[in-house]
């Protein structure tokens, strides 16, 4: 890390570098009163005494917008989103742990919920048999399928288990360890309890976690008593690079080539997810995918700016197919980082970064969306 750790990566440096073409280039030794941003503000003052320096830096504003580090107007309410969201899990956490007036108890508020959770929690697959069904068909998927039932029925069982002794200790009949004590704490608060996210990590609040975590189900369960997805969400899978891997090894030996030769070519669908019915001759649609910092065009399929208020929206279906030659990403392309969840920086153990996705940049260069911050989500925080 450098200058205090605010260049942590390979795309930090990438922005960093980005600014620095920006300012420290001919131009700005040439052009007489060079602008530094799109802002009328931000310009390179004329040669002059000390006091003109003085008089050009006092009239610039106290609080700078986005626009002058090429940012949309959109970040500053992101920004003010987060710290208000911050401000009232504080204020949440402060509250003293008592219910008043005459309506239900925190311990009855929380039974009920726990109760609910377990109607709504799957139960484990039945991995045994997935393996039975899939054993005339070995493929690398396959594997990564197995891998995730069983990484998701740890997972349940260890939800379902939770639940049903919490429900067991507001009545009294076994020990409030302190593991439950948080888990009782999180459910009151509408928090996931760190203990139910070491198969992935989410920043939802229960109830969505809840209704997404079926919907991860769901797709695991459809293939394990089906067929091939014909549409996979890849922010479902626990370990998304893993899939990835499979999606190449299944095409080196289609094609019978070494995997070190393949790399990845993105064509996005301009087709509604209801109108694809059938899987792409080579590689996987995947859908389920958010794009934030940016806007999209769906006829011209290329980046545009986004509208007031619009932080994020869906992306269409995008085939990621394996394929020989290489190519650079060229003039008209801005390589798109996507992430796992809304923590760019990820975890040591767990990276939110997941690949680099090639989509056109429209009517801007690639530059414009590295300021903006542009990047694929995997999941959101709602």
């Amino acid at each position: 890390a450098n200058y205090g750790g605010r260049v942590t990566d390979a795309w930090d440096r990438r922005l960093v570098n980005t600014y620095l073409d920006t300012w420290y280039c001919e131009e700005a030794i040439n052009q007489e009163n060079f602008k530094l941003s799109t802002l009328p503000t931000y310009y390179i003052p004329d040669d002059g005494p000390l006091q003109s320096y003085k008089d050009y830096i006092t009239q610039l504003p106290n609080f700078d917008a986005p626009e002058a580090f090429g940012q949309h107007g959109n970040a500053d309410i992101a920004s003010q989103i987060e710290d208000t969201v911050e401000l009232l899990e504080s204020i949440l956490m402060m509250q003293p742990r008592v219910a008043g007036g005459g309506g239900a108890t925190r311990e009855e508020i929380v039974d009920n919920l726990a109760k609910e959770l377990l109607e709504q929690v799957p139960l484990p697959l039945d991995l045994v048999a997935t393996q039975k069904a899939k054993q005339d068909d070995p493929s690398a998927l396959h594997v990564v399928l197995f891998q995730e039932i069983e990484r998701y029925n740890i997972m349940l069982k260890n939800v379902r288990k939770h639940l049903t002794e919490l429900r067991k200790a507001v009545k009294g009949i076994v020990v409030m360890t302190a593991e439950l004590d948080d888990i009782f704490i999180c459910l009151f608060d509408g928090r996931i309890p760190a203990t139910w996210l070491k198969g992935y990590p989410s920043l939802k609040p229960l109830a969505p976690w809840a209704a997404d975590l079926i919907e991860r189900i769901q797709q695991l369960s459809s293939w394990a008593e089906g067929t091939y997805p014909v549409v996979y969400n890849m922010g479902y899978f626990t370990f998304p690079t893993g899939f990835l891997t499979a999606v190449l090894q299944t095409s080196a030996r289609k094609n019978s080539v070494s995997i070190d030769m393949l790399s990845w070519e993105f064509v996005v669908n301009t087709q509604e997810l209801k109108d694809i019915t059938a899987p792409p001759k080579e590689g996987v649609y995947v859908g389920g995918m958010f794009l934030e910092g940016a806007g999209w065009d769906n006829e011209l399929c290329w980046l545009q700016e986004p509208n007031a208020m619009e932080l994020t929206l869906s992306m269409p279906v995008i085939q990621f197919k394996p394929s020989e030659s290489k190519k650079k990403s060229g003039k008209g392309i801005y390589p798109c980082p996507c992430y796992y969840y809304p923590i760019r920086t990820g975890t040591r153990e767990r990276p939110s970064y997941m690949i680099t996705i090639d989509l056109k940049s429209g009517k801007f260069e690639a530059d414009h969306w590295i300021k903006r911050g542009t990047a694929i989500q995997l999941s959101l925080m709602t």
